[in-house]
């Protein structure tokens, strides 16, 4: 299918994440819309970057209809932060021909395009490649740890499970991060010990073991400074993410050494209470790595992870958690599937999940190949729909 667009202008951001896809239909670029000159008439594809620095001059262009509309291009968000930027910012309810190129699913009445960005890159480093080979050619069924758990940014439903596999001792047999050290306020889940709901208590801030880091981070994970995790100054609002990777996006980074010596990864996707879902690098690392996971996301996450292609576990663990709406009794449910496969035989559930993981992975890169070569018309096509003539 060869999509051809309609006598639309096209004007495109060149730090959009996908100009690559848009430029051939692009009549005009730019760096920054400070130097600028509008072209009356035209549909803008902005970049978050410029979108946040030109607000009130893209609100002005669209509000008095010099430009036809604009589309916010922010694959690197999507469901419950790029609705909480629709709903905070005027600019999108100033007219009908704004819309988004989202990372995750958004409700129906927001127009949007979904692209699988995670889901492309993971496989554009290096590192990356290595670290899948070096998975292949060293795999074991006798590993050292149970399972791996990233968190980075607190979320409530990373705070429940961390507490959780604390009280019960689980985190000690697994390789576990918690980048930050501060409270989180809910009033959907709640965690009671001992007569108090401690969902409000922080949870120190841990690195992975040095050898277990990506080495360019190694060093960085030696020290924990003590004030980090203290009421004071740093806390208890502390993020630990800038000392770790400075100002890289160390997250898309595998080492693989965490994944040889574990039996699955714990996912504490983005989204857990907003009803559509995000897929991001966490879920996809495992995928592209052969790991089997548990993901730990909203409602209805699996249903569309299947409609995607992809297989799931549920032939060796109980995943009727993804058709629990309440989001206490899933997070619940959640705890309980993870507590229960630390039970049981780890290398037979190895062995039982090896199937399903060879055949994500080679969905996975089926699908990058896919998503990306589809790009190009799905976006004529949303434009030609979006801002009919």
């Amino acid at each position: 299918m060869n999509i051809m667009l309609d006598n639309h202008k096209i004007v495109l951001d060149y730090f959009c994440e996908v100009d690559r896809f848009i430029e051939p239909v692009a009549d005009e670029r730019f760096y920054d819309l400070a130097d600028h000159k509008v072209v009356p008439g035209a549909i803008y594809i902005i970049g978050r970057t410029q979108f946040n620095l030109h607000k009130s001059k893209i609100q002005d262009w669209v509000t008095t209809g010099v430009i036809k509309g604009f589309v916010l291009c922010n694959p690197a968000e999507g469901s419950e932060p790029m609705m909480w930027m629709y709903n905070r910012d005027q600019v999108f309810h100033a007219n009908t021909h704004t819309s988004f190129i989202s990372g995750g699913s958004l409700p129906p009445n927001v127009p949007h395009m979904l692209f699988e960005h995670f889901g492309c890159v993971v496989h554009d480093y290096d590192e990356n490649l290595q670290a899948i080979e070096h998975y292949k050619q060293n795999y074991i069924v006798d590993r050292p740890y149970k399972f791996l758990f990233f968190n980075g940014r607190p979320r409530p439903h990373r705070m429940y499970l961390l507490k959780q596999l604390q009280i019960s001792g689980l985190l000690d047999q697994a390789l576990w991060t918690n980048l930050a050290h501060g409270a989180v306020y809910t009033t959907n889940l709640r965690l009671m010990h001992n007569g108090i709901n401690i969902m409000q208590d922080s949870v120190p801030i841990h690195y992975l073991p040095p050898e277990y880091e990506v080495e360019r981070y190694r060093n960085a994970t030696m020290t924990i400074p003590t004030e980090w995790n203290a009421q004071g100054p740093m806390g208890p609002d502390f993020y630990a993410k800038q000392h770790l990777f400075g100002k890289d996006w160390g997250e898309i980074y595998i080492e693989p050494r965490a994944y040889e010596d574990t039996y699955f990864s714990l996912v504490t996707e983005t989204v857990f209470e907003y009803t559509h879902s995000f897929r991001t690098e966490k879920l996809w690392k495992p995928v592209a790595m052969g790991h089997p996971w548990i993901a730990v996301s909203n409602a209805g996450f699996y249903k569309e992870m299947h409609n995607l292609g992809f297989q799931t576990f549920g032939h060796v663990i109980d995943e009727s958690f993804d058709s629990i709406d309440n989001h206490q009794d899933r997070i619940e449910r959640i705890t309980q599937v993870v507590k229960d496969l630390c039970s049981q035989d780890l290398v037979k559930f190895l062995e039982e999940c090896y199937t399903v993981c060879k055949y994500n992975q080679q969905h996975l890169l089926e699908s990058r190949t896919k998503w990306r070569k589809e790009f190009p018309d799905r976006f004529r096509q949303f434009i030609n729909e979006r801002f009919r003539l």
